[in-house]
């Protein structure tokens, strides 16, 4: 009778608390439910009823309440919800610990994900399957703790560059640019047949030319700076923060903007944020002939394209006087990240294991990047084949799988393989890439955050916003021609030097 009891007891405990050694997806009341933050950008609206979205769920047994939050309130959303412990998600997608997040995880309001490493084997898993030791170790703050799980890439790929139009070039009978001396030579000869044209354009803002085109020089300044700083940039060589606003490296860059600008040679609007439809205009009309942007874009100009034989192509990072680079990427991005709230939950547990198992086990990392097999793909001699209604879609098979399936976006993606993020594109694309990789160094790593304290923090950022306005100014004038590189480089200088920008640097480089 005893034995028997015991027996009872026994099963009754196993019901009830599952052994998460035996795996995730026994749970005694059905699926693991539990809420999270997703940042919607309005170019991939979220669906709840994506391919990815529901099949991952099934996969893992899970019910997961995603609260779709606009882009630009993603930030705000998340803060308040952080700093205030309340209307927290059990999960928060698209996020790291650069700025605000890392004061908060210090705080106690983040769950060090690090001390739950043996929660995480696939995560674990793909980082030695990709070599990211150093990099993810790098993500550890002041206190040895790490407090989310990154995105991880195996290499970073070239997703855009220089775009121009190669049917004119074989028109004018012109190689293609090798060097930024090539290029201006290029647009040159393009003004020359078409006076009235401003043979470069922007997309977006400045900020894509700078970031694309300012690793050539040696630096990475403004609004998207690659440090996050705005005014200062990274020495590879050297390992150290430098001054980059004030340095001899952007006074030959800006030089070479301010004669492309002169010249009529760079499109004078680019002051102002140049929509993508008016991007688009311009290129597909012939008002401009070439652009820094991204591959995926090529088809939609061309489509909107009546110039007989028009032909758009993207080339290489193109070398300046610092080499061929192209902007700095990380191999981890933005990851997950969980409220310390989670934590309290009694199937803390099972609930990280889910979260590793849905984002970075091998057969979910192909979904969120490929689909489901047979459906949206199948395997064809160790090869990759698109569905049908993929690869004839007019948005080409990279945009279909996002739009239609939810495949390919930053905020679920957690692993990023580049071949098979190439089978997404054509061959044309991935021969570029192979170009690229045989550069060598082209993609550089985004350089190392300061481990500042809260006090640290504070003072950093009393510095940065003065600087980075006074560098946006500047740049600006000397660009348009307001302000002469060569007269008023020194009252430039100084002023910067007056708004702290050598502290600044030393502050950086003290924290590192």
């Amino acid at each position: 009778m005893k034995k028997t009891l015991l027996v009872a007891l026994l099963v009754l405990v196993s019901l009830s608390f599952p052994l998460f050694g035996a795996g995730v997806k026994e749970t005694a009341g059905g699926p693991i439910a539990f809420s999270a933050f997703y940042s919607d950008n309005a170019t991939l609206p979220f669906k709840h009823d994506w391919l990815t979205v529901t099949e991952v769920q099934k996969r893992v047994n899970a019910k997961v309440e995603f609260e779709v939050i606009p882009i630009v309130d993603y930030q705000t959303k998340v803060s308040l919800a952080l700093n205030t412990g309340t209307n927290a998600p059990d999960v928060i997608l698209y996020q790291s610990t650069k700025g605000e997040n890392a004061a908060l995880s210090l705080n106690g309001a983040i769950v060090p994900i690090s001390d739950y490493e043996a929660w995480t084997p696939n995560f674990n898993a793909r980082v030695k399957e990709f070599g990211l030791e150093d990099d993810v170790d790098a993500l550890k703050l002041k206190d040895g703790k790490r407090y989310y799980l990154p995105a991880l890439f195996d290499v970073p790929f070239y997703d855009g560059g220089l775009i121009l139009r190669e049917d004119l070039l074989k028109k004018y009978n012109l190689a293609p640019p090798k060097t930024f001396e090539d290029l201006y030579q290029v647009l040159k000869v393009f003004k020359q047949h078409d006076p009235s044209s401003y043979p470069l354009t922007i997309l977006a803002g400045p900020r894509v030319l700078y970031r694309m085109t300012m690793p050539s020089w040696g630096i990475s300044l403004g609004k998207n700076s690659s440090s996050g700083s705005n005014t200062l940039s990274w020495d590879y060589a050297n390992k150290r923060y430098f001054a980059g606003a004030i340095s001899e490296q952007y006074k030959s860059y800006i030089t070479y903007l301010r004669k492309l600008y002169a010249e009529g040679l760079l499109d004078p609007e680019m002051a102002e944020p140049i929509d993508g439809d008016r991007w688009n205009q311009k290129l597909a009309t012939g008002k401009a002939m070439a652009s820094y942007a991204y591959y995926d874009q090529i088809g939609g100009v061309t489509a909107n394209s009546t110039i007989p034989g028009f032909k758009l192509q993207m080339y290489p990072a193109l070398e300046g006087p610092a080499g061929a680079h192209h902007q700095p990427k990380s191999k981890t991005g933005s990851g997950i990240l969980f409220p310390i709230k989670t934590a309290k939950r009694p199937d803390f547990e099972q609930l990280v294991r889910v979260v590793d198992e849905m984002f970075f086990s091998e057969e979910n990392a192909k979904l969120w990047c490929l689909g489901v097999e047979g459906v949206t793909y199948t395997m064809q001699n160790g090869k990759v084949v698109f569905s049908d209604e993929i690869r004839n879609s007019s948005e080409g098979i990279y945009k279909s799988l996002q739009v239609k399936y939810g495949c390919g976006s930053d905020v679920t993606q957690m692993v990023w393989v580049n071949a098979r993020e190439m089978t997404k594109y054509d061959e044309n694309y991935a021969r570029i890439n192979a170009e690229v990789e045989a550069i060598g160094d082209v993609i550089q790593a985004i350089p190392p955050t300061p481990k500042f304290d809260d006090r640290m923090a504070e003072e950093a950022g009393t510095l940065q916003t003065p600087l980075s306005d006074a560098f946006e100014r500047w740049n600006s004038a000397f660009l348009t021609g307001s302000k002469s590189i060569e007269k008023d480089w020194d009252a430039y200088v100084k002023e910067m030097k007056s708004l702290g920008i050598e502290k600044f640097t030393e502050l950086y480089n003290a924290n590192l």
